[in-house]
């Protein structure tokens, strides 16, 4: 159960500000649906129009790192960080974007190898090699 009310569409036209964002994740998305978590976080404005702000300026504005990797490297700190959401909504962006099943097990590989030698070297405390250090 949501700990926050999530606005419907008759609300958000009712609040100009929160309209201007849904409708721009609609245009940038080339879609009628806007998720839930924008429905919960239209509760605040101010917060909606900074965080899909910064949405678009990472995710979505061209940069050197390709939309899908972007998609896949979400889904892996989302796992890393324990959201249920996150992980299903990036991975729905991920597959709309081309992600294949033998990607996402790879990916899937990726993430628990990482999540178990991060563990070890953690649990041994293993000091940094001088090789690793940014000079």
């Amino acid at each position: 159960m949501a700990t926050t009310r999530l606005l419907s569409d008759a609300e958000v036209e009712k609040i100009p500000a929160v309209k201007a964002v849904f409708d721009d994740i609609r245009a940038t998305r080339k879609s009628d649906f806007v998720n839930n978590f924008w429905r919960g976080l239209a509760n605040d404005p101010a917060s909606l129009k900074r965080v899909w702000e910064q949405l678009k300026a990472v995710m979505v504005a061209d940069s050197a790192i390709d939309p899908l990797t972007k998609e896949m490297i979400y889904i892996a700190v989302s796992t890393a960080n324990g959201c249920s959401y996150c992980i299903h909504s990036h991975t729905a962006a991920a597959r709309a974007k081309g992600m294949t099943d033998a990607q996402h097990g790879e990916l899937v590989s990726i993430i628990g190898l990482a999540g178990q030698t991060n563990h070890l070297v953690t649990a041994m405390q293993i000091p940094l090699d001088p090789q690793f250090e940014v000079k």
